[in-house]
């Protein structure tokens, strides 16, 4: 049993109570046995997987199976070329360099139904969303990686695994996959350019 979910803001990756203000996955009515296939942080949502295979952990988020995870990232102001090779290179955070990933400007900039609770607004400081591919996941890698080029991110999501696109889930919503979208997590890199979700 393979599961999608398209994980809401504010909800933790685990199924426990840690205390916090934060939601778990337990008041979505999962699957007896489905436990969650790595992990977003309570602030960060889109894609996230679920199973009761043990052995696809290591599968999906083994640095060396070079699995990759597709994220767009609204970061404020508006990232240089060079920033966004910078990315790619691989940064320093937490004594060690990220592996090198791709990294790109969303073009178009794709329209995403407002958060709530609202993201940081400042009037006079624009904002932008890009789009990184990564095979590896640290803890709060990608906001660790923007805010080393000096663009701290203001909202996240996770639209990819695979090449298995968030599409069709609402917040909150989930469904088992089927053979072919199973195959779809399991296979090669994403694309490069942002067509992967949009929500009107």
């Amino acid at each position: 049993m393979l599961i999608a979910f398209n994980k809401p803001f504010g909800v933790l990756s685990q199924f426990t109570d840690d205390g916090s203000k934060h939601r778990t996955l337990a008041e979505f009515e999962f699957p007896k046995h489905a436990y969650p296939i790595g992990r977003l942080d309570a602030e960060s949502e889109g894609l996230l997987l679920l199973s009761d295979e043990p052995f696809l952990n290591k599968k999906l988020l083994a640095p060396e199976n070079a699995h990759s995870r597709t994220y767009w990232a609204q970061v404020e102001r508006i990232p240089a070329r060079e920033s966004l090779d910078e990315l790619q290179r691989g940064v320093v955070i937490g004594g060690r360099r990220t592996l090198s990933c791709r990294a790109w400007m969303l073009s178009p900039q794709p329209f995403v139904v407002p958060r709530d609770p609202p993201i940081r607004f400042r009037k006079n400081v624009p904002d932008c969303w890009i789009g990184l591919s990564l095979v590896e996941g640290k803890n709060h890698q990608v906001r660790r990686m923007t805010a080393a080029i000096g663009h701290p991110t203001l909202r996240l999501m996770r639209v990819q695994i695979g090449e298995l696109e968030l599409s069709g889930l609402a917040p909150g919503q989930w469904r088992e996959l089927g053979p072919g979208e199973r195959a779809r997590v399991f296979a090669g890199r994403p694309r490069s350019q942002a067509t992967v979700v949009r929500r009107a």
